[in-house]
C-alpha cells in the first residue's frame, strides 16, 4: 500500500466539526460510501491522512455511517448527499468542495447498482460455485432468479455509466487545482471486461483508444438499449449475463481511458475491487471489503508519475 506523508500544518476546527489542516491537506470525494467497499475505502484513506467527504444518496444511512467512523477515532471525515442522477445534487456538491477547500485531489467514482431484480432466496437455494459466477458461466443458472426490466437497464446505464461521468465533470476544475497531482479512480468490474462482450465490432469500438471519444460511447449505449427495449440483446451479440451492468462497467472502462488522454496530468485509473462480499452481488462474493478497496485506495494515493488510463484487477494491472 503506498503510505502518505501528512504536512504539518496547524490544524483548525471548521464549522463542520471535524479537524482540517487547511486546503494543504489531500482532500477526496468517495461516492456511496454509506456501506460496503465505498465505506471501507473511506476509512482507509482516513488512515492515511487524507480528508474525506463521504456520499450516499440516501441521507440518513450516510450520516450514519460517518458518525460509526468518528466513533472509531476518524475525524477527518464529513458526510455531504449526492444523487449522481441529479445535477442539482451534483453542483451542491461541487459548491461545497470549492467553498471549505477550495480544491480536490482525489475522486473515488464508486456509486453503482447492479440494475436487476432477485429472487435472494432462490439465488441462494442454487448455490452456484463462485468460479461460475466469475466466468460468466452461471448465466443461464441464473435465468429464473434474476430479471431485468427495460426501466432497471436505464436505471443501471444512468447511474453507472451516466452517474459517474456527472460527478466526474462536475468535480474536473476542482482536481485541476489540486497541488498533489490529483487521481481519479472509477470503481468497475471484471463483467466490463471486453473479451465478455460476444460481437467483435462491439469490442474494437471500445478498446480502439485513437479514435474512442464520449460521443462514441453514447452512441454505443443508446444502440444498448434500443436492442433490449426490441428484445435484440442476443441476437445483436450483448452480454447476457447481467447485461445493463456489463455494458455500463465496459463503457465506464471507455470513459476512463477517455478522461486519461483530455488530461494527462491526472492520473485517471478504473478497477474490478475482486469478487468482494457486499450488497450488489446478493453476499455471494468471497472477499472481505478490506480487501475490496485495496485497490481503490492504491489509485487515489498514486504519485504524480504512476499509471494512468489503465485498469486494474484488485492492485494488479491487466487488460481492458
Amino acid at each position: 500500500m503506498l503510505s502518505v506523508t501528512s504536512s504539518l500544518f496547524p490544524p483548525q476546527k471548521s464549522d463542520m466539526g471535524f479537524t482540517t489542516k487547511l486546503t494543504r491537506e489531500r482532500c477526496a470525494v468517495v461516492t456511496g460510501a454509506n456501506r460496503g467497499i465505498g465505506l471501507e475505502t473511506v476509512r482507509q484513506l482516513t488512515k492515511e491522512g487524507v480528508v474525506v467527504v463521504s456520499t450516499a444518496r440516501d441521507e440518513k444511512r450516510g450520516t450514519a455511517a460517518v458518525a460509526e467512523l468518528k466513533k472509531s477515532g476518524l475525524s477527518n471525515v464529513v458526510f455531504h448527499q449526492l444523487d449522481v442522477q441529479d445535477p442539482l445534487s451534483v453542483a451542491s456538491l461541487a459548491k461545497f468542495i470549492q467553498t471549505q477547500f477550495g480544491k480536490l485531489d482525489i475522486l473515488v467514482n464508486n456509486a453503482g447498482i447492479s440494475g436487476v431484480i432477485v429472487d435472494e432466496e432462490g439465488l441462494k437455494s442454487l448455490n452456484i460455485d463462485p468460479v461460475n459466477w466469475l466466468s460468466g458461466k452461471a448465466t443461464n443458472l441464473v435465468k429464473g432468479v434474476i430479471r431485468q426490466t427495460f426501466e432497471n437497464a436505464k436505471e443501471c446505464v444512468d447511474i453507472n455509466y451516466y452517474g459517474c461521468k456527472r460527478v466526474t465533470e462536475a468535480l474536473i476544475p476542482l482536481l485541476q487545482l489540486s497541488t498533489w497531482g490529483a487521481t481519479i479512480v472509477n470503481v468497475s468490474s471484471l463483467r466490463g471486461e471486453l473479451k465478455r462482450i460476444p460481437d467483435e465490432k462491439k469490442r474494437k469500438e471500445l478498446e480502439d483508444i485513437e479514435s474512442l471519444s464520449e460521443e462514441k460511447i453514447d452512441g454505443l449505449l443508446q444502440r444498448f438499449l434500443e436492442d433490449f427495449r426490441r428484445g435484440e440483446l442476443e441476437a445483436n451479440g450483448w452480454s447476457m449475463m447481467l447485461p445493463a451492468y456489463s455494458i455500463s462497467k465496459a463503457t465506464l472502462n471507455a470513459y476512463t481511458r477517455v478522461l486519461a488522454k483530455k488530461y494527462p496530468d491526472m492520473r485517471v485509473n478504473c478497477v474490478h475491487p475482486g469478487f468482494v462480499n457486499t450488497d450488489i452481488n446478493w453476499h455471494t462474493g468471497t472477499l472481505d471489503v478490506e480487501e475490496g478497496a485495496r485497490g481503490h485506495v492504491m489509485l487515489a494515493l498514486l504519485p504524480k508519475d504512476g499509471p494512468s488510463g489503465r485498469y486494474f484487477d484488485q492492485i494488479e494491472m491487466s487488460e481492458f
